[in-house]
């Protein structure tokens, strides 16, 4: 049956469908991003408040700014921006919902003047964003904003219509400000340390040269919380959307697949309000920081120790990575070893049980989460979430051979070509000046790592360097496997 408005009444028991009543919902929060995981996150919170009877002025306008986004703006508006969110337990069994939180969605390119109204709209008291990594626009060697990004450049010519997500938001507080309006929150909700705080800067620093005056108003009148975001989200496959056809009867042009857990820890810092979170198990609290180096420094830099070793064994599957007992190893001795020495107590957590817990999560078969996602646009990812962990070990002279070595499997997995000599096909906005460089590290084995623009200084440590080159030679002589095994038993000595 295809998934809207008319047919939900009509769709299984075995699938549970919004209790409220979506006409009666106003728009609060304008997100940026609207991928699988907002869908399975952020907006499946609001979907729980509403079911509640709560966050009725809260809905989601989405927004997409990117020209993949416009096969999003066609799939809501075929059904009438529901979708489907199954959470698959390890046992083979689907918990499985329709979410109706997103009222309204935008596609900046038709139409820039819309997404700035709607934003400018005094209702509209949140902006929230999950736009990658990638999309704060600032470079990897200093951290400051990238002023020639042609996106950029082009938004700040005078009379320009937006086409970035810096554009468009800025002009829309410009509104709001010369309306005497006060400003929205701006929610990141990405992957990044100090997600919140790398937003501000990035956001004044565009507001800055575009208008002086409107980034002194900015930086009193707008809040950027921090947040701690976690639930792994696969890629939607066909197998997905053919399950849920067949097994629950619900045709949905893309469904959102995702593990059962999820958690968001919160900074309380909104100025115009929020939804009450705290009721749908949101931790609201006044210092993100410690929740989120724990979820990047395990999770996250976890993910690319597991992603570039597990490629080039020949795995495709994450958990069939994580069900290998020398992976599971690796994994446990990495977290253990370096990355929780450069954590700070997290409040009511057990790391021990974290660590465990994430083993289990990678572990899950149903998720089937592809190596291939998560060895894309490491770029972005390697420097913000495993070179901090890199950097902290060797200020205080604590271990960084694993760290090293995950460095090293990147480096070798970005040759483009596997171990038995079939091509990989690397994902990365840097992939043309990555792959070349990789691939002359047979002559040159440092190439990889003096390029400052990912790595900055790293290296000018000698420890670093040692560890690092010892594993790319490791990896080109006897392979991934043989590596780990090797690299365990020095750790082990």
């Amino acid at each position: 049956m295809q998934l809207n408005a008319q047919t939900l009444e009509r769709l299984s028991d075995g699938v549970e469908v919004p209790t409220y009543d979506r006409n009666d919902i106003s728009v609060g929060i304008v997100h940026f991003g609207v991928g699988s995981f907002h869908r399975a996150h952020q907006a499946m919170y609001v979907d729980k408040l509403l079911r509640l009877g709560q966050a009725r002025a809260w809905g989601i306008c989405g927004v997409g700014v990117l020209p993949g986004d416009r096969r999003m703006k066609d799939v809501l508006e075929a059904q009438d921006g529901l979708y489907t969110l199954a959470l698959k337990h390890a046992d083979g069994t689907w918990d499985v919902s329709v979410i109706g939180s997103i009222v309204d969605y935008l596609f900046a390119p038709d139409d820039p003047e819309a997404v700035i109204e709607k934003i400018a709209a005094e209702s509209t008291r949140i902006v929230s964003l999950t736009i990658t990594e990638g999309g704060y626009n600032f470079t990897h060697d200093t951290g400051e904003f990238d002023r020639e990004n042609p996106d950029i450049v082009h938004d700040l010519r005078d009379g320009a219509a937006p086409t970035s997500t810096f554009g468009l938001i800025v002009e829309a507080l410009a509104r709001r400000r010369a309306r005497g309006l006060a400003s929205p929150t701006i929610m990141s909700c990405d992957n990044i340390e100090g997600n919140g705080t790398v937003a501000r800067k990035m956001f004044l620093a565009y507001a800055e040269m575009k208008d002086p005056e409107l980034a002194a108003w900015m930086r009193t009148e707008t809040s950027f919380p921090n947040s701690m975001v976690d639930r792994i989200t696969p890629v939607t496959t066909v197998e997905v959307t053919q399950a849920l056809s067949t097994r629950f009867g619900v045709d949905d042009q893309w469904p959102v697949a995702a593990e059962p857990f999820t958690s968001w820890v919160l900074e309380d810092s909104f100025v115009l309000g929020r939804p009450p979170f705290e009721q749908v198990g949101v931790q609201l609290v006044e210092d993100v920081a410690p929740y989120e180096l724990m979820k990047l420094r395990l999770l996250n830099a976890s993910h690319q120790a597991l992603c570039y070793f597990g490629y080039l064994s020949g795995y495709r599957l994450v958990h069939e990575v994580a069900q290998d007992p020398l992976f599971a190893e690796f994994l446990l001795s990495y977290m253990d070893d370096e990355a929780t020495p450069t954590l700070a107590p997290v409040p009511g957590v057990d790391l021990d049980e974290y660590k465990r817990t994430l083993i289990e999560r990678f572990s899950n078969p149903e998720i089937r989460d592809t190596v291939a996602r998560l060895c894309a646009e490491s770029s972005d990812r390697i420097p913000k979430w495993l070179l901090p962990v890199i950097r902290e070990n060797l200020i205080a002279d604590r271990h960084i051979r694993l760290s090293a070595a995950i460095v090293a499997s990147w480096a070798r997995y970005a040759e483009g070509v596997d171990e038995d000599g079939e091509p990989i096909d690397v994902v990365d906005q840097m992939k043309d000046s990555l792959v070349p460089i990789a691939r002359s590290q047979h002559e040159n084995p440092t190439a990889f790592i003096e390029n400052q623009s990912v790595f900055g200084d790293l290296a000018d440590y000698p420890r670093f360097v040692t560890a690092y080159l010892w594993a790319l030679d490791s990896l080109h002589r006897v392979g991934a496997r043989k590596t780990l095994e090797s690299l365990l038993e020095k750790v082990q000595s």
